[in-house]
Formats: structure tokens, C-alpha cells, sequence
């Protein structure tokens, strides 16, 4: 579920049991410039994003309470930061399906929070770069004469 005000946006992560993690940020000074339809298609780019290791390999529906989208997705042409916004959706198993702001009410809450200057941004995103990325300062572990030792009744005196 993903909607958009004039100054935040919002988002959930929903499986069919319940809620799984919710998100939502302010929007830029350039963003808050935007029409209403980009905003709302610019919450479920940030939803897509934020979700991207959770949704990526699954079918994905999301929840709107702006039908105009699916007309926006379908226009032949649009400016390139539409494009690059559709590319990106393009990745995703995706169906946008419409639901009442009434039935949206967590994720309306969401992005109408009013939210003061992040002093300390939280990174909660993870590049593919800096996963399983594990340094080792000597070639052997630990604990290799100790299982030399019970392995083979080795013993080295060299120590790490």
C-alpha cells in the first residue's frame, strides 16, 4: 500500500497474515513541486525501492487510492524521469490495483507524518557490494591446531 501527501510519503510491506514493516519519508523541495499523480507514482517507486530485497522474485500488488496511475504507466510520451520510473517498475512482477482512501488508512497516516530534519539519516540499505564482504587478517583460523589436534594428533607450537 503506498500514498502521497504534499510534503511525505508512505508505505507498507503486507503479506496476506499482517504487516511486515512500514516506512515513510518527507519529500525534497523539488518533489513537493510535483503534480499529485507523480507524487503517488513517485510513493510506490520509493515503496519498490525501499521493499526491493523483500519483493524481487514475487508477485507484488500494490495498493493505491489514485486510479489515474495506470493511465500515467500506459502513456506513450513522457518525460525522462517518468521513464526511468517505469523502467524501475519494470523490474517487479507488479499489479496496481485501486483501493479507497478509507481502506488506506495507515499508509494516508503515513505520509501526512510531519517529520523534523533527519540529523542522523538511518541506512538500512544494504549494496550488493558490501554483502558476505568479509576480511581476514591471518590465512589460517583460530582454532586450526586445535582441530589438527583432535583430527590428526598434531600439535603445532606456531602460533597466529
Amino acid at each position: 500500500m503506498c500514498d502521497a501527501s504534499n510534503y511525505a510519503l508512505g508505505a507498507i510491506l503486507t503479506q496476506k497474515v499482517g504487516k511486515i514493516y512500514y516506512a515513510s519519508r518527507t519529500l525534497d523541495a523539488a518533489q513537493v513541486n510535483y503534480t499529485t499523480t507523480k507524487k503517488e507514482l513517485l510513493a510506490i517507486v520509493f515503496a519498490l525501492d525501499k521493499f526491493r530485497s523483500y519483493l524481487l522474485g514475487s508477485r507484488v500488488i500494490v495498493y493505491t487510492d489514485h486510479a489515474t496511475l495506470k493511465y500515467l504507466l500506459k502513456k506513450t510520451n513522457s518525460k525522462p524521469r517518468l521513464i526511468r520510473w517505469i523502467l524501475l517498475l519494470q523490474e517487479f512482477d507488479l499489479e496496481i490495483r485501486d483501493r479507497s482512501g478509507t481502506q488506506n488508512l495507515v499508509v494516508d497516516h503515513l505520509s501526512r507524518i510531519e517529520q523534523v530534519v533527519d540529523i542522523f539519516p538511518i541506512r538500512d540499505d544494504f549494496p550488493n557490494e558490501q554483502l558476505l564482504n568479509i576480511s581476514v587478517s591471518h590465512p589460517t583460523p583460530w582454532f586450526a591446531n586445535i582441530v589438527n589436534y583432535l583430527v590428526a594428533s598434531i600439535f603445532s607450537t606456531i602460533s597466529l
